[in-house]
């Protein structure tokens, strides 16, 4: 809640904590019921956010694009002749440097809202896409596998960063998610590869296996590996898949662990360290990958 029933004092907590906007009430109620909190990471800010009344907002999203993704209620939003009303299921995605009117935001509704910046959400566009600048829609929708898989990270996210986590302090761990968390939202949004060429041929996944071994630690995305490979990222996925049997990304977490191994053999710190040098960002999952693979728990591996 914020610290006050004025709507003024309510709406500049909200836009230092998501985006600057032009509050409007609908209605005579003060806004003692607003709660806002927001975590930052690099280019990413994710806010949760509910008015408490019906309320209109404006705002022209300088430098960044948004992402309104409604837990309960419903949103009515207007962006030039598009409007949209999402309620929970699907986010309206508001486009940056352009006004954008949420007509009606309802009292019952409580936002998850991404703030991506504008610049490197489109540098990851051309990775992951491998062409020309696309539009982005003005929905996604969260009830698809990739949109449902999205949903869900940003919410993981959002919850480990509210916790205050030490690990976030780590770049290569930082880099990585966010890195992750906007290759996925572009996959989810734009479910339809246009790109009309085939999977990557072997030499071109050779090429990203090679560069992948030469550099594990490095915080690599699936936008990453589909730039190197001059292909978009579902068609690289599907060369992986065609000759080597496994994902991009689980080829790369083979090979980590194959690391980490090296390092607990040579008594190499311990197994926090371990997982956080190659690329692992919870202990708890690398634990369970790294005895899947090879049958023993890493801190049984470091005491051998």
């Amino acid at each position: 809640m914020t610290d006050s029933a004025d709507w003024d004092v309510a709406s500049d907590t909200v836009s230092d904590a998501y985006f600057p906007h032009r509050l409007s009430p609908l209605t005579r109620s003060g806004a003692a019921h607003v709660h806002v909190d927001s975590v930052e990471m690099g280019a990413l800010r994710i806010a949760h956010i509910g008015w408490g009344a019906d309320v209109s907002v404006d705002s022209e999203h300088q430098g960044a694009y948004a992402v309104n993704i409604p837990l309960s209620g419903f949103l009515e939003s207007r962006t030039g002749r598009h409007e949209v009303r999402s309620t929970p299921g699907h986010g309206t995605i508001c486009p940056a440097d352009t006004p954008t009117s949420i007509t009606r935001w309802s009292e019952n509704c409580s936002i998850l809202g991404v703030r991506l910046d504008r610049d490197y959400l489109r540098r990851e566009m051309t990775k992951v896409l491998a062409e020309p600048e696309r539009e982005l829609p003005t929905q996604i929708d969260l009830t698809t596998p990739d949109g449902h898989s999205w949903l869900v990270l940003v919410q993981s996210l959002s919850e480990r960063l509210r916790s205050g986590d030490g690990v976030w302090n780590n770049a290569l761990v930082a880099d990585q998610l966010s890195g992750a968390l906007t290759s996925a939202f572009i996959l989810a949004s734009m479910p339809e590869d246009i790109n009309g060429t085939t999977a990557a041929r072997p030499r071109i996944v050779k090429r990203v296996l090679d560069e992948i071994e030469a550099d594990p630690a490095r915080a690599w995305t699936a936008a990453d590996m589909a730039e190197l490979a001059g292909v978009s990222v579902r068609r690289l996925q599907e060369g992986f898949r065609d000759y080597v049997g496994r994902t991009p990304r689980e080829s790369l977490v083979d090979i980590r662990l194959s690391r980490a191994r090296r390092d607990l053999l040579d008594g190499n710190g311990t197994v926090s360290d371990a997982a956080l040098r190659w690329g692992f960002t919870h202990t708890g999952r690398f634990a369970a990958a790294y005895r899947a693979k090879y049958g023993v728990a890493p801190s049984i591996q470091l005491r051998s």
